[in-house]
């Protein structure tokens, strides 16, 4: 994967609304590795046939992960020290 190839944050808006009941592209997260906090849609996005990888756009460290197999989607989110979203 090149700089090139990427997507911004909201090519994963689809599958995260299967599992969020909010926008999650407005949610706002912390990178675990640089610290760098900003809305999911700032991510950096790459899509294959499995699924997807969320990039930090600062460092380019993993964010989130998430993959579907079987009618079921696997999410890995290990890359955010936390994710905060608005409530109504």
């Amino acid at each position: 994967m090149t700089d090139q190839d990427y997507l911004d944050g909201n090519a994963a808006a689809g599958l995260l609304s299967e599992v969020f009941a909010v926008d999650v592209t407005t949610a706002v997260g912390c990178c675990a590795n640089c610290g760098d906090q900003s809305v999911v849609a700032h991510g950096r996005v790459y899509v294959d046939q499995h699924g997807l990888v969320m990039r930090c756009s600062v460092c380019g460290d993993v964010l989130a992960v998430a993959a579907e197999r079987a009618g079921r989607l696997c999410l890995d989110l290990r890359g955010l020290a936390w994710l905060e979203f608005a409530v109504e």
